[in-house]
């Protein structure tokens, strides 16, 4: 599978001028840095006894009040790839929790908006506070065109890859594609 990838990779690269092994090696750096952070992001939930799912809706919720989104149940389970029992679950969980709260949207009373604790807040700057300070202490050697170019290439790979998600639930077995959300272990 990996040297499929590869082979992709490498075809396309050519196409764009690119040096196939560089663009390899970029795509390589970045898988190692997903697994390494879904890893820490584990080992947070782990810690903490939450689902990894709950841990992926935190960051949902963060991520929606940093760009001033409303999140609502509806709109999480869209985020999360989960149906609306499984989210009632979740956020009954986590309400339980202390980690969100629930509350009434002010313009729609049949609305809930979904928003982080204080706690969680806490819980999260301290498991990842060291983080994201050696990240920010990396990123001062660079300067602003630097730092504006990974920036944009981060911005990039992140719509590359949302763009692959959304293709890959198009696809179905029977048009003689794997889909994606075959299970690691199933038959191929």
């Amino acid at each position: 599978m990996i040297e499929i990838l590869d082979n992709r990779t490498k075809s396309r690269s050519r196409l764009q001028g690119v040096n196939p092994d560089d663009g390899a090696q970029t795509v390589h750096r970045l898988r190692a840095l997903a697994v390494e952070l879904n890893l820490l992001g584990a080992e947070f939930a782990q810690l903490h006894g939450l689902h990894t799912t709950d841990l992926r809706a935190l960051i949902c919720i963060l991520d929606a009040d940093r760009a001033g989104l409303a999140a609502t149940p509806g709109w999480l389970g869209g985020q999360l790839g989960i149906n609306s029992a499984s989210v009632t679950a979740l956020l009954d969980r986590m309400e339980k929790s202390g980690l969100i709260r629930r509350d009434r949207d002010a313009d729609d009373r049949r609305r809930s908006l979904l928003a982080v604790t204080p706690r969680a807040v806490d819980l999260g700057q301290t498991f990842f506070g060291p983080l994201i300070d050696r990240t920010a202490s990396i990123l001062r050697d660079f300067d602003a065109a630097e730092r504006a170019t990974i920036s944009r290439f981060l911005d990039g790979a992140n719509r590359a890859v949302a763009v692959e998600r959304r293709a890959g639930a198009q696809r179905t077995d029977g048009d003689g594609s794997r889909s994606r959300t075959r299970r690691a272990g199933d038959p191929a």
